[in-house]
């Protein structure tokens, strides 16, 4: 790929973002970016900010939504910048369906924009395989493609020294995604994200062994439809990610960060929960208490309206290929990203499941306290026999967001 090329699309307007409009009265028109599928068929887990109309997405020539340094600012973390890549030693796998022949473009055009150095092919920081040893990449596919976008950059901003390794699954349905799943832990790996989910399902829940990966972090979107059943991140083996709504304030952090109210959360019907959870939750005040594994763990932004910037020039009919992207597809290559830099848990014996580590480390996340995924149209709302904590951000543990969110890297 001539990355030379790239000083010609990258303008000076580019290289800023702009602050997001989360005015209720004036919230961005969104929309899921694959339709939500059950069975053994996943669905990405990304939502972008449309057109008035609420089906094309919103094209811009600049980045509009949070960078890289807004991402460090809010979370405590290293400036992401550097003149040259220097291999830290670590690697993020990222799983998707399908294929994105622009992706290592599009990952270019992202990182030069925001001063990140090159991760390409030609100096092996990227790499783009597929589920099987020896084959072709799968088909391309322009949905998916957004997918794998967000995913590549979302670790991009946050481990910009990783090695990022794509793993194209060749279709949505769970044998093939799982395939993948298992592929990755081959290949020596500090996390793996995987940012889809389906339905809890005896049919699904078969294929859990996957993510069953000792020392590797393994992280899952918690879902984009709030209070609901979501697979694979119900299992007790990974690390469910939620979301939250993010923006700039006064305050001594200087963000305000509430729960989203699309974020996933769920008290499993299937699995139990890991020690390390069920130890921790405490009965709302109902005193009600949902004894299985129950979600999410941890949480990052997600809200659309307060999303990140991403570049996507595949299946573009313009020029302006900067979209804004929300949902917990945000959350799953940032959180596994911010394992792989820390790095801790992989390497210590005493978290065989890095899951673990952030339950013992919580004093090193931001506890958010305000926000909800419930309504009156799903079963977690005050007048249902579900823990209310399950649908509503309180003091320590809570469905939506888990834990909290990050402040640095003490939790990972």
């Amino acid at each position: 790929m001539a990355l030379g090329l790239l000083t010609t699309l990258v303008s000076p307007a580019m290289a800023r973002t702009t602050t997001p409009d989360v005015d209720a009265t004036r919230a961005p028109r969104q929309r899921r970016v694959c339709p939500r599928e059950g069975g053994l068929t996943v669905a990405c887990q990304a939502i972008v900010v449309t057109q008035s109309d609420g089906v094309r997405p919103q094209a811009l020539p600049g980045p509009s939504g949070l960078g890289p340094f807004d991402l460090a600012a809010a979370y405590g973390l290293p400036d992401p910048r550097g003149s040259a890549w220097v291999w830290n030693g670590r690697k993020v796998i990222i799983i998707d369906a399908y294929d994105n022949p622009r992706a290592e473009f599009d990952l270019a055009v992202y990182r030069q924009t925001f001063g990140l150095p090159p991760c390409t092919t030609a100096n092996g920081c990227f790499k783009r395989i597929s589920q099987e040893k020896g084959t072709r990449l799968p088909r391309a596919d322009v949905v998916w493609g957004q997918e794998i976008d967000l995913d590549l950059q979302m670790a991009s901003a946050i481990c910009p020294l990783c090695k990022i390794t794509l793993i194209a699954a060749t279709s949505p349905q769970l044998p093939d995604i799982t395939r993948a799943a298992r592929r990755a832990v081959s290949r020596n790996t500090s996390a793996i994200s995987n940012s889809y989910a389906t339905d809890e399902s005896p049919e699904n829940n078969a294929f859990e062994s996957a993510y069953d990966q000792a020392g590797i972090a393994v992280t899952a979107s918690s879902g984009d439809v709030g209070y609901a059943s979501t697979f694979p991140a119900t299992s007790p083996h990974v690390i469910a990610v939620g979301a939250t709504s993010l923006v700039r304030d006064t305050s001594p952090r200087g963000w305000d960060e509430t729960a989203w109210s699309g974020g996933g959360s769920w008290c499993s019907t299937s699995f139990d929960a890991p020690p390390w959870q069920l130890s921790l939750v405490a009965a709302d005040p109902s005193g009600s208490t949902c004894t299985r594994r129950s979600i999410a763990d941890v949480a990052v932004v997600g809200d659309p309206a307060t999303g990140v910037a991403v570049y996507d020039s595949y299946g573009s009919v313009g020029g302006d290929n900067w979209y804004q992207f929300g949902g917990t597809s945000v959350g799953a290559p940032i959180v596994a990203a911010l394992f792989a830099m820390a790095n801790d848990a992989v390497q210590s014996s005493a978290y065989p499941y890095p899951a673990r580590r952030i339950y013992e480390q919580r004093a090193a996340l931001h506890d958010i306290t305000s926000g909800s995924n419930g309504n009156p149209r799903n079963d977690c709302w005050p007048a249902s026999p579900d823990p209310y904590y399950l649908c509503h951000a309180q003091v320590g543990y809570d469905g939506p967001t888990g834990l909290g969110t990050p402040n640095g890297l003490g939790a990972f």
